[in-house]
């Protein structure tokens, strides 16, 4: 099967070990000296001005590409929530 980095764009990542949905494929990481895809990443969540988190997910953790989604098992640990600075 080929695919196109534009056509993964549009795919929503799915992770089979809980069902989250952990967004949409931002950009794809290639080994530039055997030409292979190494990773796909995914925004992380969070707003940042200057690009945030983003989650890294190795090629091989990769179940299957749909005509939508694209399955993946990854494990990864949630940030815990940053603590309000308070004012008073």
């Amino acid at each position: 099967m080929n695919c196109k980095v534009a056509d993964l764009r549009c795919k929503e990542v799915i992770n089979v070990r809980d069902g989250a949905r952990l967004g949409y494929i931002m950009d794809v990481l290639v080994d530039t000296e055997c030409g292979r895809v190494v990773a796909v990443t995914v925004p992380g969540g969070g707003f940042s001005l200057f690009g945030g988190d983003e989650y890294v997910i190795p090629w091989e953790s990769i179940c299957r590409i749909g005509d939508d989604i694209v399955l993946v098992d990854f494990d990864f640990k949630p940030k815990p929530p940053k603590e309000k600075k308070r004012l008073f």
